[in-house]
């Protein structure tokens, strides 16, 4: 598939707009009140077990969440300590471990849900009707962007 630029897509999306509303609603999202008060990095690595491919050796971690090996390291022991993950032998590779999300780390991020949603309900029934559609025709589109960005073809 050939390289497109934003200038190629102009007359169906205006990638800069697109990207200035994202992260507009993304500073509002992330600040959204939550009975689970954890750093970001926290949620982010509880949130990438949960929702990725399995189990991840630190390393895989520690890329996909821009940290240093130490970093990821001391991050995953106080997981391991507070029983929101766990590491395992490597199947594949006896010297290497891989860090498993426990159900008390994907409770975590049920509970983030849930807050999250309780909070979006009155606002999003503020929005007009052809507003709420129009989010909701956009969803696949989004699934499928967000999809695309973490290599899932």
């Amino acid at each position: 598939m050939p390289e497109t630029h934003d200038e190629d897509l102009d007359d169906d999306l205006d990638v800069a707009a697109f990207t200035a509303a994202l992260e507009n609603f993304n500073r509002f999202y992330i600040r959204l009140p939550a009975l689970e008060k954890l750093p970001f990095t926290t949620l982010s690595v509880l949130d990438t077990l949960a929702h990725g491919d399995g189990p991840m050796r630190l390393t895989e971690l520690a890329g996909t969440e821009q940290i240093s090996q130490p970093g990821i390291t001391q991050l995953v022991t106080r997981l391991e300590r507070d029983g929101l993950v766990e590491r395992r032998p490597d199947p594949d590779d006896g010297r290497a471990v891989r860090v498993h999300i426990t159900a008390a780390g994907r409770e975590i991020g049920r509970s983030r849900h849930a807050d999250r949603t309780r909070h979006l309900v009155p606002l999003v029934a503020r929005l007009s009707a052809e507003d709420r559609q129009a989010i909701a025709r956009a969803l696949p589109a989004l699934t499928r962007l967000a999809d695309l960005g973490r290599g899932r073809a």
